[in-house]
């Protein structure tokens, strides 16, 4: 098996050689600013070890060789190429969602999930690394991407709460689906009626006020007339309620309530 090439290595050597020959030339502002400019180039500077370009060394692999190459890199702890990446990102292939899957290296699967982004080609793969036990950056990876594609994510968010698997996350990412879903709906109101119980009603408050299904407001006015939450619970319950477009305009009285009093600085 051919010895991956060091890219990054190369181009190290070559920017450190290109500083020592224009020492005190540039500011450090200059500097920054010329860096990537060089590393442009470099990728069209042919390499005779490649017998290619850095840029054309990728460009001209099936999108299999790509992802293995990129495992490679990731498993002996060479430097992945920001070639190799861009390649990657640029293609997005198929052959790469084989990483995204329940028990796979981390590393590898951080790696997908960057090159891969919101797609939501890659959510089924993402759904199957959040049932296994990944590790909470991976998970919050993983996670960053659903949301900021929610409704593709919807289906797949609905199949993993409806078994138990990391509930409190897919709630949250049903919260951001844009289209009115009376599934998603139902859910939302259901956990959020139980949250004064479990202590999770601020976070429901918000999910039900990010959905933005006016349907709510009875719910949240019926939890705000409580007279056991406290001050924490009860602003985020009416900024719900406002932002539903209802009001709630009755006082309450919260100046026993710790946290009141540390917010308005009335403590003894």
């Amino acid at each position: 098996m051919q010895q991956l090439i060091d890219f990054e290595g190369l181009f190290e050597e070559k920017l450190a050689e290109y500083m020592r020959l224009h020492r005190g030339k540039y500011s450090e502002k200059q500097w920054e600013a010329l860096i990537p400019k060089l590393y442009r180039q470099f990728g069209e500077t042919y390499i005779s070890r490649a017998e290619n370009t850095p840029r054309g060394y990728f460009a001209e692999r099936s999108d299999e060789a790509l992802c293995a190459l990129l495992v490679r890199y990731l498993r002996e702890g060479v430097r992945v190429p920001d070639f190799l990446c861009r390649e990657l990102e640029r293609r997005k292939p198929e052959a790469l969602v084989s990483l995204l899957r329940a028990g796979a290296p981390a590393e590898e699967v951080r790696a997908a999930v960057e090159i891969f982004g919101a797609e939501a080609a890659a959510f089924g793969g993402y759904f199957r690394v959040l049932e296994g036990d990944a590790d909470e950056e991976t998970v919050e990876a993983v996670a960053e991407c659903l949301r900021g594609n929610a409704d593709a994510a919807k289906a797949g968010a609905l199949d993993l709460y409806g078994r138990s698997v990391r509930p409190e996350l897919m709630i949250e990412i049903l919260s951001r689906v844009q289209e009115r879903d009376d599934a998603v709906f139902r859910i939302l109101l259901r956990e959020f009626r139980g949250s004064v119980e479990s202590g999770e009603l601020i976070a429901r408050a918000g999910y039900l006020a990010r959905y933005g299904d006016p349907r709510a407001a009875d719910a949240l006015l019926e939890a705000i007339e409580r007279e056991d939450i406290g001050y924490l619970e009860f602003r985020e319950l009416r900024c719900a309620i406002e932002t539903l477009g209802g009001v709630y305009e009755t006082e309450r009285d919260f100046s026993d309530d710790p946290a009141f009093q540390a917010i308005s600085g009335k403590t003894e």
